[in-house]
């Protein structure tokens, strides 16, 4: 099977790669990637000759049509996603999550390849701190933030093209990823590596806010479960069941690091910040038999903690970069 991968050199994106070529022979992979600030080459280096590599835009029309021409899948992880950094200028989250997934899905209109859609659950807005609910596939879009909007505004465009045009696409919308080779800028890595490095970890606002946690390989894994047995046109949600508020992150990152549990400020809280996602993921397991591995949160951190720890060179190059830019917009609020 010949697979494109859109953001193949990103967080999520390139570890399913890692993952595809360990756990599925029969597949050969391209990736296509700007090679924005969020992307590392550098993760793929222990499949490089595995792998072609092709840098480019996936709004790039030509490029694309080349590329999709050729294959037999595309997986669509492609998407600037970081929230902050969509509050402060919104215009690349245009270009990438609409004008990009646009292109694809004309390519794939052309040439009638297989398409999957990665998604977020943030596109269904969030849930109060107290309400027993969760996200499932029937619930309203109601997104907080530009970078959440286009991503809703993505799939929309994959379920019109899926239902105009007839294309072969299924969706996913995942919760919180964590794990290896994630940018410093997203939450977990921020905090492990401030710890790291010395620097107090930050919470915003009262660090209550929950996120529901997985790690990145059940994502993927959950993915090709979705490629393998979903049925085309349809949407599912991937989760853990793994609900846990930021300060409790933040205080079980300094206890695993040795670091007494209340060693970090509170800063202003960003715009729109959302307080609580949580995913259903039943008809996932229910009618795909799929089931996550990393069950505990806590050990899933600790080795996340283990990857940061011993791979310094992997992400020291950035982090001082990514620090200015929060601290220009952060305030420490007092005790």
């Amino acid at each position: 099977m010949r697979v494109l991968v859109t953001g193949g050199a990103g967080f999520i994106g390139g570890n399913f790669v890692l993952r595809s070529l360990t756990t599925r022979p029969d597949v050969e992979i391209t990736v296509i990637d700007k090679f924005t600030y969020a992307a590392n080459p550098a993760g793929l280096d222990s499949v490089g000759d595995r792998v072609e590599l092709v840098k480019a835009d996936i709004a790039d029309a030509d490029v694309v049509d080349e590329l999709v021409g050729k294959t037999d899948l595309v997986v669509h992880f492609a998407a600037d996603t970081h929230n902050d950094n969509s509050l402060i200028d919104p215009a690349p989250f245009v270009h990438a999550n609409l004008i990009g997934t646009f292109t694809l899905l004309e390519a794939i209109r052309r040439h009638g390849v297989r398409f999957h859609h990665i998604s977020t659950d943030e596109v269904y807005g969030d849930l109060e701190l107290d309400d027993p609910a969760r996200f499932t596939e029937a619930t309203p879009y109601n997104p907080s933030s530009p970078y959440s909007a286009t991503k809703a505004g993505s799939d929309l465009l994959v379920r019109a093209w899926v239902r105009s045009f007839g294309i072969a696409a299924t969706i996913s919308n995942c919760s919180n990823n964590y794990g290896p080779y994630q940018h410093v800028e997203k939450f977990i890595p921020r905090q492990i590596t401030n710890v790291l490095t010395g620097v107090r970890p930050r919470l915003y606002g009262d660090g209550r806010n929950v996120r529901d946690w997985i790690h990145v390989d059940d994502h993927n894994d959950a993915v090709w479960a979705i490629i393998d047995r979903g049925e085309i046109g349809e949407t599912y949600l991937i989760g853990a069941d793994g609900e846990t508020d930021n300060r409790t992150v933040v205080e079980t990152v300094l206890e695993l690091l040795g670091q007494p549990a209340d060693a970090f400020d509170f800063v202003t809280d960003r715009p729109g910040h959302d307080r609580r996602y949580a995913i259903d993921p039943t008809r996932l397991r229910t009618e795909l038999g799929w089931t996550p591995r990393y069950v505990d949160f806590r050990s899933g951190l600790a080795a996340t903690i283990d990857w940061y720890r011993d791979n310094p060179g992997w992400w020291e190059g950035t982090k001082a970069a990514t620090e200015a830019r929060y601290g220009s917009t952060e305030k420490i609020l007092p005790t």
